[in-house]
Parts: C-alpha cells; structure tokens; sequence
C-alpha cells in the first residue's frame, strides 16, 4: 500500500516520514529517479510571456483584428504573430522568439493592451534565449523598460521590422543614431547607416520600384490574379429596419477622428476659394497615361496636384510648419510630407507621400499607387499614416465642387479639391470654348496665416496647373 502511494504521488516530499522506513533504499532510489525524470521532461520547455510592445505615437491599446497561428503552432523569430489595428494604422505584430504557442491571451476584435501579453510561448529552455521579464513566474515590467533592447548599456527603440532589417544587414543597433521619436530607430536610418558604409545613395525614403519601358513585342506582363486587387461594386440590398436602437463603441480610425477633429476646433480656420483651368493639365496626363502604364504605373491628376503644392510651398515655407500648442513657436518643416485623404471601408485615412520637394511626378504616382493599395487593404503602418506637414483632400472623386476642409493638426493648412467638369468659358478673344474647370477649397490657420499669404499660394500653385510646361523650370 505504501509502495503504491509513494508511485501516485508527483513528489517523494508529499510521503510522511513514517512510511520511509517500510522500503528500502533501492525502492528510495528507483522513485527519486521516477520523480526526477517526470519533473525534467516538463520543465525542458519555458514558458514565456509575449507581451504587446509599445508601437509609438502614444498608443496605449489596440484591436486583435487577425490571427496567423493557433495555439500548438511551432513559430520562428519574426514570423507574423497578429494583426492589431489601433486608431491610427494597422500594423503586424511578429515573434522574438522560437518555440511552441501554448496560449492566445485575446479573441478577435478584443481590445489588447501595451505591456500585457498577447501569446504564451513555449521555448528551449537550454537555449537561454528568453529575458528575465518575459517568463511567466515574473512580473510585468513598465512600458518603457520592455520595449527597450539594451546593448551594452546602451538603449535602442525599434520596430521588429526594422531589427530585422539591421540583422539581414550584419548592422548592430547600438551604432545607429535614431531620428525618430524618442530617438526610435527608423528604416530609413538603417538605410543611411548602410549607405554610409557601402558608399551608394539612396533616396530619402524607400519608392516603389520603377520599371523600365518594355519593348512592344513583349507587353506588359500580367498581374497574378492572386495579387490583383479587387474593387468593391456596390450592391443594392434589402434595408433591414429592426426599430430598435444601436449602440457601438467609437474604434479604430473613428476613434482617431474624434480625437483630431476635437483638437482641430481650437484652431480659427481661414477659408478660400478658387477654380482652375485644367485643359492643358488634362491634354498632358492623357499623353503621359500610356507611358507610365508601360512601366506599371496608374497615373492620376493627384501627382500633379501634389509636386505643383510642394513648389508653392518652396515659396511660402510657413504653409508648411506647426504651431506648438502654447502658440509660442513656429517649426518649418524641412521636408514636404504631403498627406491625401483616402477614403477606405475603415473610415476616412491621410497617409502622405514624404520628402515630395526631391521626388518626380512619377515618383509620386509610384508612392501613391502603393499607399492607395495598403490603405484599400487595410494595411498602411504608422509611418505612412504619420509625420505629415500638408494635406489636399480630392473629395472630387466621389462628388462636389466646393469643401471646407478641417485643418489636421499640428498643420496649418488644407486643401480641398472638387471634381473636373466640362464646363463654358471665354478666352482672351472673347469666344466661347469648352475648359476642364476644377474648384478649389484652401483652409488655414489664421494665427499665423494671413488672406494674402493663402491667396498668393493658392495663385502660383494655380498657374503651375494651368501652365504645367512652367513646372520644368523649377522642378529639381
């Protein structure tokens, strides 16, 4: 009997003392041996907390919205864990580490939380790879202290994207200066350290990859139909009407909104107005269309619109600044983030195209194509939703001719594009001709945008579209 209890027990220390002496020491042995053996086989898998890092821009909680593994599932280091959509973009959480899922910690469209944990991992505990604070027995640490990497003493801020970038690259973080905020660690950085070291030049942020003009023999190749993106068609379908109220939280970009456009009250907005002949302009895309499609390119009216802003701005740099929120500073900003509202199944998003003043028309169209196809997917990261220092809205596109656009803040200027119509004009001579008209909404902040300002902006980027020859001449 006593044998017996001593094998159903999971540890020799559960026997009292007096049932010790009824074996013998061989039967001592051969238990301890047992206990030892069942006891190693658990604990050569540890146990580790994933916890949901700090993504920047002061978000503190997201939406599960996807899961790419259940739990059992063998994972590597960066393999994509989730998808998380926050108020400001949607972003791709991947794995530190190798091992086994034992637990998913949230359900979909759950609320996830900065330095809670998303997974439990299982993982090689031989291998030492797992930090003191993401074991399971530990407590949580502090937002700060978990998604700091220290190397040497020395603290680095980057996204598992970027560090995989630097490890694909033999760059170790610790030598990269960050100019993010609080000195995060950018993929553009990792590329002006690695254009440092191997001597190329590389463009201020990553283009999309430009085609060359292909002989006419061979065509365009096709698109996989995997990879062609398909446009929504709206469907006409029944009303259901229950009669009954509905309640639903405020979430993801709605949530944002609420929040910028309470911000974007405070500010005294100057309106103006104008139209622009758009013949010339229209005559020229058409020429251009077959050529950029060449090299698999969709060529819009919106380039234009945005290199034609980037030269006004060139002209009148306090279109392109920020007013701190105690109205005592003004920042010019150096580079021309031009952002272009987009209207998504998530809600109303400005990404924006940076450092517009280097880049090309085609340039542009390239970077917008891209940024149009995240945003149709849902997939436009925090660094193309943020840094912005101007925005048109072509609201145009689904209808209207004349807007009054709120200013994004800490911007101070906006513009509001309406749809081209075909409408009567006079020219110098007097005659009747047919013109491509398109109208236009400025607003600004009057703290520290006068009328005249807007309006002499507003002037020269107008006479860049009616004349787009006269863009040559400054265009760099």
């Amino acid at each position: 009997v006593c044998v017996h209890h001593v094998r159903s027990c999971s540890s020799i220390r559960f026997i009292k003392s007096k049932y010790v002496c009824l074996f013998d020491k061989s039967a001592l042995k051969f238990s301890h041996h047992q206990r030892l053996f069942r006891t190693s086989s658990v604990s050569c898998g540890q146990i580790v907390q994933f916890k949901l890092s700090d993504i920047g821009e002061g978000i503190t909680e997201v939406t599960v919205k996807e899961w790419y593994i259940k739990e059992g599932d063998s994972v590597s280091q960066f393999d994509s864990i989730c998808e998380v959509q926050s108020d400001k973009a949607s972003v791709t959480i991947t794995s530190r580490y190798d091992g086994i899922i034992r637990k998913l910690h949230y359900n979909l469209d759950e609320i996830a939380y900065v330095g809670k944990p998303l997974v439990d991992i299982e993982i090689d505990a031989s291998k030492g790879v797992a930090p003191e604070e993401d074991v399971v027995e530990t407590p949580a640490l502090s937002n700060e202290e978990h998604t700091h990497q220290e190397i040497k003493g020395h603290k680095t801020l980057a996204t598992p994207a970027v560090r995989r970038l630097a490890m694909e690259n033999n760059i170790k973080l610790s030598e990269v200066v960050g100019t993010g905020k609080d000195n995060r660690i950018l993929k553009e950085d990792i590329l002006n350290y690695l254009a440092k070291q191997t001597g190329a030049i590389l463009p201020p942020s990553p283009k999309a990859e430009i085609i060359p003009p292909l002989p006419k023999s061979e065509g365009v190749p096709a698109v996989p139909k995997d990879k062609v993106h398909k446009i929504p068609v709206p469907v006409s379908r029944p009303i259901a009407f229950s009669g009954k109220d509905k309640t639903e939280a405020v979430t993801g970009f709605q949530k944002a909104m609420v929040k910028t456009m309470s911000a974007a009250l405070k500010i005294p907005h100057f309106g103006y107005c104008d139209e622009i002949d758009l013949t010339q302009l229209v005559q020229l895309r058409e020429e251009l269309k077959p050529i950029a499609q060449t090299r698999g390119i969709k060529l819009s009216f919106m380039p234009f619109f945005i290199k034609a802003a980037s030269l006004g701005l060139l002209q009148y740099p306090i279109l392109n600044a920020s007013l701190d929120e105690s109205c005592q500073n003004i920042t010019y900003k150096a580079s021309h983030n031009i952002g272009v509202a987009m209207d998504t199944e998530q809600g109303l998003i400005v990404p924006n195209v940076k450092n517009v003043q280097v880049c090309s028309v085609f340039e542009i169209a390239a970077e917008l194509n891209r940024l149009q196809s995240l945003g149709s997917a849902g997939q436009l990261g925090t660094n193309d939703l943020t840094g912005g220092t101007f925005t048109l809205s072509n609201i145009g596109t689904i209808g209207g001719t004349y807007a009054k656009p709120v200013i994004l803040p800490p911007e101070v200027a906006i513009g509001a594009l309406g749809k081209i119509q075909v409408l009567p004009r006079f020219n110098g001579k007097g005659e009747v001709f047919k013109a491509q008209i398109m109208n236009v909404s400025w607003s600004a902040d009057h703290r520290v945008i006068d009328g005249a300002t807007m309006a002499r902006f507003s002037n020269l980027w107008k006479s860049y579209l009616e004349n787009p020859a006269s863009m040559l001449l400054d265009l760099k």
